[in-house]
């Protein structure tokens, strides 16, 4: 079965704005074990990403879902190319991977997007992207994040970016294919 394109797909400007936040992001991991810094930036429906200090519009959130394209994305000119002014400018919000001595009680960065999004009350996703210091390969979600992410539906992108800006999209469902999902735990009554 050929796959869908994403419900939405993004304005350059916006997919440039995510992805700075995602390279922002990474800079408060704490990492002290691996040394794998890894941020990820996480879009709402509404139009909002998430980090540990409020959040705030990325884009107008009277955004409308045009075929195949997301039509009124209205973003503020960037008027740096530093990124840390930079992400200073974009509306957004960001997680970040935690590491613990106990290895098993970490957290990626892109389950703790998720997980601040839903404590605040959101659950419709538009993209995530993903950010790491890996020079020679995009950065791409574990499997339990895969997981997670799919819990929030299939056909919306994951933008898996390098610190050159060059990224790759792939949506849920080119990432995990055949998923087991919550419209699976109907199937049995």
């Amino acid at each position: 079965m050929a796959q869908k394109p994403p419900a939405c797909t993004l304005q350059p400007e916006c997919v440039q704005q995510l992805l700075v936040c995602s390279q922002e992001a990474k800079k408060s991991a704490y990492c002290p074990y691996s040394h794998f810094p890894v941020g990820a930036a996480l879009l709402t429906q509404e139009g909002r990403i998430f980090k540990g200090k409020g959040r705030v519009s990325l884009c107008r959130p009277d955004w409308k879902c045009s075929g195949t394209s997301l039509a009124h994305c209205s973003l503020k000119p960037l008027s740096s190319s530093d990124p840390s002014v930079l992400a200073s400018q974009v509306a957004g919000t960001t997680g970040c991977n935690i590491e613990n001595a106990c290895y098993p009680l970490g957290i990626c960065a892109e389950r703790t997007a998720i997980q601040k999004a839903v404590s605040e009350g959101y659950k419709d996703f538009k993209a995530i992207a993903i950010a790491s210091d890996m020079q020679d390969d995009f950065i791409s979600p574990c499997g339990a994040c895969r997981q997670v992410m799919r819990e929030f539906g299939t056909n919306w992108p994951v933008y898996m970016t390098k610190p050159d800006g060059t990224y790759v999209v792939m949506t849920v469902q080119e990432l995990l294919p055949s998923s087991f999902g919550p419209e699976d735990l109907q199937k049995t009554q």
